[in-house]
């Protein structure tokens, strides 16, 4: 039931910590199998492997034990060397941090989907001239084989996320254009901490999402209103007003990444390291920090009506479940406190359990805690260390394991979840679930 170990190979416990985060995420597997597809099929292994997305799933796949393995500690030296060839310096020897190294994975996954042809070589100029040739000799510029047309190199990754930022004028209450931005993992804050009240991840989440004011902003419809009221011939100054800023999650991703910023800085602007414990639990809940596109109150109502009707059109277990475009309303209380609750009820379970939502019976976005990296020591020098859930059987690839390890690089052990909620997380890894009604209409979609 464990997974192999990794070398250190000098200071390389940042990089060792997120690959054995990211290998407990099969949808990031899955989806690199799709993107490398073209490069088994155009590409010997040795040229392969010059890519980064290739040699990141060669070595997830043998960390999740998807591919046989006769070493009990692995050598993940060749990833170093790949970023190399994208022009990462990225020393062995030095002290990094594991969320900039994610970072630097997922941009270059993108760098590389983009270098990749979004339409098919041009032909040869002197095969078009020659009618005869059958379409299968014609070869492209390269000389080699046509690519086959495929949708993998603009799919998005799925740690890829969109936020929504939303300013109000206070004065006229008019609402700018709702402004998008990607993203790869949520950076959260921590709070200040109140005496007597443990720090959850909601407290974090909620500050994240919480609106601030922002001054001295050139309000388009306060000057418009203002212009309307002056006599012909004055000239106008643009109306300057206060208005309310809030962030929102306009597109949750498929595997989400939350990063605990534990540095601060002291009076005399040293970095600090903040070591206090954010409680989190085994299931997220992010209904409450989705952004809802307004609905009028015109058709408020037969909204209302059409999603009671979609709710009991599907049960699970004897209770009515929420299809995956049905959402909580938007003023709804948050129905479930995540990390604040107990998670004793959750120690053995295979699937999220629905008496832990009294008040609501399926929650739309659910997420699963899938790994915990930890980071030992202060701001100069520490130690990183994952939590991980143990690979699913082999007879039922598609479980999700109830077995927990603790790993620091060549080291490997196992680990109750207790021991892993009680962790001092810096980089947590959810993916999310689906409920039955979910996975139907998912499948719908695929088929159409």
């Amino acid at each position: 039931g464990l997974v192999p170990g990794l070398l250190n190979l000098g200071n390389t416990c940042f990089m060792n910590s997120l690959l054995q985060g990211l290998s407990s995420c099969p949808s990031f597997i899955k989806w690199l199998e799709e993107f490398t597809a073209q490069y088994k099929t155009d590409q010997n292994r040795s040229t392969g492997h010059q890519y980064l997305s290739v040699t990141l799933l060669h070595l997830l796949r043998a960390l999740s034990c998807q591919e046989v393995t006769e070493d009990d500690v692995l050598d993940a030296s060749c990833l170093l060397e790949v970023l190399r060839m994208y022009r990462w310096q990225i020393s062995s020897f030095e002290e990094q941090d594991a969320h900039e190294l994610f970072h630097v994975l997922t941009s270059s996954l993108e760098d590389e989907r983009d270098r990749q042809p979004r339409v098919t070589h041009l032909f040869d100029v002197h095969s078009l001239e020659q009618p005869e040739i059958i379409q299968k000799q014609i070869s492209c510029r390269t000389r080699g084989s046509l690519p086959p047309a495929s949708n993998h190199w603009k799919s998005q990754h799925p740690f890829h996320g969109r936020l929504t930022s939303n300013m109000v004028c206070k004065h006229c209450e008019h609402q700018s254009p709702v402004r998008y931005d990607t993203f790869d993992s949520l950076s959260l804050s921590i709070p200040a901490a109140v005496w007597g009240r443990p720090m959850t991840l909601d407290h974090c989440l909620h500050h994240f999402i919480s609106s601030e004011s922002v001054k001295d902003v050139v309000c388009d419809n306060c000057t418009k209103i203002q212009a309307e009221g002056t006599l012909n011939g004055q000239s106008i100054e643009n109306k300057r007003t206060t208005f309310v800023k809030q962030l929102k999650l306009g597109k949750l991703p498929q595997c989400l990444c939350i990063h605990l910023q534990r540095l601060s800085w002291s009076n005399q602007g040293t970095p600090l390291k903040r070591h206090e414990h954010v409680q989190f639990n085994e299931f997220l809940i992010m209904d409450i920090y989705k952004y809802r596109i307004p609905v009028h109150k015109s058709s408020q109502n037969e909204l209302n009506q059409k999603n009671s009707e979609e709710t009991t059109s599907g049960t699970k277990d004897g209770t009515a479940v929420k299809p995956s475009d049905t959402e909580q309303p938007s003023g709804t209380k948050p129905f479930f406190m995540n990390g604040a609750c107990s998670s004793s009820f959750l120690m053995s379970s295979g699937t999220f359990p629905l008496a832990a939502f009294p008040e609501c019976s399926s929650p739309v976005y659910l997420y699963r805690l899938m790994a915990v990296v930890v980071h030992h020591g202060d701001m100069h020098s520490g130690h990183f260390v994952t939590y991980r859930r143990s690979p699913p059987s082999p007879k039922n690839p598609l479980s999700v394991s109830s077995q927990w390890l603790w790993i620091s690089d060549d080291t490997v052990r196992k680990a109750s979840l207790h021991e892993v909620l009680s962790s001092s997380a810096y980089l947590l890894f959810y993916e999310r679930v689906h409920s039955r009604v979910q996975h139907q209409s998912l499948e719908l979609r695929a088929e159409d």
